[in-house]
């Protein structure tokens, strides 16, 4: 892992899914236990709104300062399912995660901590095991994300079926 910590914005990502495709890892470049290298992000006010926004979730929690204030969470928080933007932002382009082809089978997600309004998240993630069922390639792996304070604040587990 880097130690630069990088503002994150929309901006951030870029949209060609096919860029430097051939670099990504395939199924026979995963080697299980490794850690793959990722990126510390710091999570704004601005980026937790417009994904509240983006999946139709208004809670005041994410919106509302002097609401949040005066619940037990003692200001903003983000959705918890705000970690799926986390894997891509924590993650450049030729990540595991992102080869053409790759499909989402499933996946287990446990929250710890609500991530607020300036938190720097890192992600530790790595290929736990990989095998073949009838005829197809399969990569189990799990994804840790820790706050600047070394708290987690996600994990999860998951399968995906790989291209050859």
């Amino acid at each position: 892992m880097t130690d630069t910590v990088t503002p994150f914005s929309a901006g951030d990502f870029d949209y060609d899914f096919w860029k430097d495709s051939e670099k990504r890892a395939g199924w026979d470049d995963l080697e299980p236990g490794e850690v793959v290298e990722s990126r510390p992000i710091t999570i704004s006010k601005d980026i937790i709104q417009r994904y509240a926004r983006s999946i139709g979730d208004l809670n005041p929690l994410y919106f509302d300062e002097d609401y949040a204030k005066s619940t037990r969470f003692g200001g903003l928080i983000s959705p918890p399912s705000i970690h799926a933007l986390f894997l891509f932002a924590c993650t450049t382009h030729d990540h595991f995660m992102r080869t053409p082809g790759t499909v989402n089978m499933g996946q287990n997600w446990w929250i710890h901590e609500p991530v607020r309004p300036g938190d720097t998240v890192s992600l530790v993630a790595r290929c736990l095991d990989k095998l073949i069922r009838k005829g197809h390639t399969f990569a189990i792996h799990d994804n840790v994300f820790r706050n600047q304070h070394g708290k987690v604040v996600c994990a999860g587990r998951g399968w995906t079926m790989r291209p050859y």
